[in-house]
């Protein structure tokens, strides 16, 4: 993995970022493969997530979709993703993953009115 761009202020696009922003590949139960830009790391209910925005050949994602995975780091500090198996994680992950672009897009608002 490698980290060029604010990811913060990703808009989907990695070419923004300098064509290198954070991004992990991840193998599909079709044993296809995707890259994904990783969206951010955060917590609901005692457990950490992340979220990843799929992207395609040229390094964009146009459609929005985001994917949520657990996540957590093994003995030896890699990370290890896991699917979330029930709807009621999922609502929690994905509610505090709506309450990260929130604070991300206020963050944004904050910054640019700072700079006029």
């Amino acid at each position: 993995m490698s980290n060029t761009c604010d990811e913060t202020k990703c808009n989907g696009d990695c070419a923004s970022c300098g064509g290198e922003g954070v991004t992990v590949t991840l193998t599909l139960d079709d044993d296809s493969t995707i890259e994904c830009a990783i969206v951010g790391i955060f917590d609901a209910d005692n457990r950490e997530y992340i979220a990843l925005l799929p992207l395609d050949e040229n390094g964009t994602n146009s459609d929005g979709e985001v994917y949520l995975y657990r996540y957590q780091k093994d003995a030896a500090g890699n990370p290890q993703l896991e699917n979330i198996e029930n709807d009621e994680e999922y609502e929690a992950a994905s509610d505090a993953f709506d309450e990260l672009l929130d604070s991300m897009e206020y963050d944004e608002l904050v910054s640019e009115n700072e700079l006029n």
